[in-house]
């Protein structure tokens, strides 16, 4: 008897186990097509083609996040305005889901649809301010507008609570611009954001870049930026293309240990500078 007891005592355990492993192979199969639906839905939302502008050259590059469920919200844009001025954006929706990928299409389509009212850069990130918080969503979102006229070579940029973008001109200058900012998008109503204009001259770049290039628990954000700065300043001095220049700051963005998303958007002014 106690013989007969032990074997179905190990066959009950084996089922079980059995159970609970069909259980996990579940759980593992829904995660892996909730990200890859997640990871397809960012995709989508992002900008298939990129303006062709004479003087310009516009590169981009960008990295998912890849850990268990964090997807997060990060884009790029860059399209004409219907002055025939550039406009350049760059985000990130606060979260790491389905929601926040969502949100950011949402975000995007609004700058986008908003931007043919008024490409004014501060008065644009008014208007999709009001427009974010009119849905009644808890998320929110950093961001970056630009708006350059490549005719007269003046950028003007504002900026909601996003980190700031890098230059650099061939003459060996470099840094990080200094700007005022406002809060991000979706918070506060009736916010302003605050524009600041820049002339370019030949030459040089910018990059403009979200926080998962930069920060994460193995680099804090000065030392992420200073990192970017530099890697610009060889890249216009060597007048190297801006598709090598954003290689080379995504692929930075695995030293820092990070599980968000990472984009990158450069632009190389043909020519020896950008006057900050």
């Amino acid at each position: 008897m106690p013989r007969k007891r032990s074997t179905d005592d190990g066959d009950e355990l084996l089922a079980r186990l059995g159970s609970l492993t069909a259980q996990a192979r579940e759980r593992a199969e829904l995660q892996r097509t909730q990200v890859e639906l997640a990871i397809e839905l960012q995709r989508g939302m992002l900008p298939r083609d990129l303006p062709c502008v004479p003087g310009l050259h516009l590169a981009v590059r960008y990295a998912p996040a890849t850990y268990g469920l964090n997807v997060g919200g990060d884009w790029y844009d860059a399209f004409v305005l219907p002055d025939g001025r550039i406009g350049l954006s760059i985000g990130d929706v606060q979260g790491h889901n389905i929601e926040a990928a969502a949100f950011m299409g949402q975000v995007r389509a609004g700058l986008r649809a908003l931007a043919s009212v008024t490409s004014e850069p501060g008065e644009l990130l008014a208007r999709t301010n009001e427009l974010l918080l009119s849905l009644g969503s808890e998320l929110f979102a950093t961001c970056i507008f630009m708006r350059l006229d490549p005719a007269t070579g003046v950028l003007e940029s504002a900026r909601a609570g996003h980190i700031p973008f890098v230059w650099a001109t061939g003459d060996g200058k470099s840094g990080v611009v200094d700007d005022e900012g406002g809060p991000p998008l979706g918070i506060e109503p009736g916010t302003a954001y605050p524009v600041t204009r820049h002339r370019l001259t030949t030459g040089g770049v910018f990059v403009l870049l979200t926080d998962g290039v930069v920060e994460g628990p193995s680099l804090n954000i000065e030392d992420g930026l200073d990192q970017v700065v530099r890697l610009a300043g060889i890249a216009a001095v060597a007048g190297l293309e801006a598709h090598a220049l954003a290689s080379a700051v995504i692929k930075g963005a695995e030293s820092v240990g990070h599980e968000d998303d990472a984009a990158v958007l450069v632009v190389g002014v043909d020519g020896p500078g950008i006057e900050p």
